[in-house]
């Protein structure tokens, strides 16, 4: 008795999944062609990325090697073209280039160029930080007080690897101005900072022991 209850219910159980994917046939094909279609997109995208990547890498490599002080203007040009490609290793080199060689003076310029990997450059967290940090370096001998913060603000009121290396640009910086007491404040965060450099905090304990 129980053999046929269980037969009974197995059949009723594979009558109805038959009859659902009977009814449902349309549905179900549409569903498992959006997928096929979804990986193929996927890997289509992925080879897409990735040769774009080979492309501006031979671009990048091939500039600079053909660098020299006579064809300045067109390596700039080039290296601009490749910095707003927005690509996350070579639009960073790119700039690294232009102002190591000074190809670009203009100091807004190069901001206006830091601005666009930093703000529209798909990057980590903390690469992107690294070249706020660096966009800081680059502007500290001829910013004020204000500006140099506003740069920094993203850096030194987070938790990021680069605080403490931010704080020590602003110790610096007020350092080199006379503002001692200021200097002195700066120093003594990256002290008290936990997740502080070690060098940076070995040197900041120097400083503060020797100048002040």
């Amino acid at each position: 008795m129980d053999e046929d209850i269980a037969i009974i219910n197995s059949n009723t159980r594979n009558e109805k999944v038959k009859n659902f994917l009977i009814n449902n046939k349309k549905l179900l094909i549409s569903f498992l062609v959006f997928i096929i279609f979804l990986l193929i997109s996927f890997f289509i995208f992925g080879e897409f990325k990735e040769r774009n990547k080979i492309k501006i890498s031979n671009q990048y490599n091939l500039i600079v090697a053909e660098y020299s002080k006579k064809n300045s203007e067109i390596t700039k040009n080039a290296l601009i073209d490749l910095i707003n490609k927005k690509d996350s290793t070579y639009s960073p080199l790119s700039l690294y280039f232009i102002i190591d060689n000074a190809l670009v003076t203009n100091q807004t310029k190069i901001n206006e160029l830091f601005d666009i990997i930093i703000e529209e450059v798909s990057l980590e967290k903390e690469i992107r930080n690294l070249i706020i940090y660096k966009k800081a370096l680059y502007n500290a001998d001829n910013s004020n007080e204000i500006q140099l913060l506003d740069i920094l603000s993203p850096i030194i009121n987070s938790k990021s690897v680069w605080k403490s290396h931010g704080l020590y640009l602003m110790a610096e910086y007020f350092y080199s101005k006379g503002e001692k007491q200021k200097s002195k404040e700066f120093f003594n965060k990256i002290i008290s900072l936990e997740e502080a450099n070690r060098t940076l905090k070995i040197e900041s304990q120097k400083r503060l022991n020797r100048d002040f």
